[in-house]
């Protein structure tokens, strides 16, 4: 393992100290001392395994592809924005716009996120413990956000093809979101994904996973029509 201490240095020496081990082919790195700062981790394009000791600031693990990034208190906004690929392990909570424009790869948060989780994400799969906040999966068109927690206002506005899962209580829906019962093949999916990123955490598993409920898009929104002049008001 490469060890990296952040205390004295910037952000930037600290990044560059993790890419040059990353090209001299280090696959395990961890970075001491993060001291919440900004840009961690960004712009990692191999399968390494970086552990950032602490709490991060904005925009920790972005552009990545590949990487395994675990964070082992909590992170700031804009937390793996627009990642290709990977794993972001967030042990503490995250901050708004956590997974925005994400392509792949999976998040998982074991606390809550802020507002805007998942926000325009076009696949990969976001995984938060516990509660979110407002407009999470605001126009996301592909992919998976599960909350095991309750949601804030406005969840699963102007959705496209991704598909959401709640396991507590929904604030309130967001324009042309809809419930319906989640299939068998949903329920598989989310047992396999919180038994294997939260384990013994989730008590009563089986039990848990009967309480989730599942939003998509009603599909009003994907074409204009004049008919539907009302939502299309209200979502603009």
């Amino acid at each position: 393992m490469v060890e990296i201490d952040g205390e004295g240095r910037t952000t930037r020496e600290i990044n560059s100290a993790v890419q040059e081990a990353v090209s001299h082919g280090a696959d395990d790195i961890r970075v001491r001392n993060t001291g919440g700062r900004h840009n961690l981790g960004v712009a990692i394009l191999r399968p390494v395994r970086l552990t950032l000791d602490g709490s991060v600031g904005y925009y920790c693990a972005g552009l990545s592809d590949g990487p395994s990034v675990e964070v082992s208190g909590s992170a700031g906004w804009g937390l793996a924005e627009s990642m290709m690929n990977g794993m972001i392990t967030v042990r503490g909570h995250a901050g708004n716009g956590a997974g925005a424009a994400m392509r792949g790869g999976i998040i998982v948060v074991h606390g809550d996120a802020a507002a805007r989780a998942g926000v325009s994400m076009k696949g990969g799969t976001i995984l938060i413990g516990g509660n979110c906040g407002y407009m999470a999966g605001f126009m996301a068109q592909k992919g998976v956000l599960v909350v095991c927690g309750d949601t804030g206002e406005a969840f699963a506005d102007s959705m496209y093809e991704a598909a959401c899962f709640v396991g507590g209580k929904i604030g309130e829906l967001g324009n042309d979101a809809v419930i319906e019962k989640p299939s068998p093949d949903d329920l598989e999916l989310l047992e396999s994904l919180l038994s294997k990123h939260f384990g013994r955490k989730l008590k009563n598993l089986k039990a848990r996973l009967r309480a989730f409920q599942k939003v998509v898009a009603g599909r009003k929104l994907w074409n204009f029509d004049k008919r539907e002049w009302k939502t299309w008001k209200e979502a603009l």
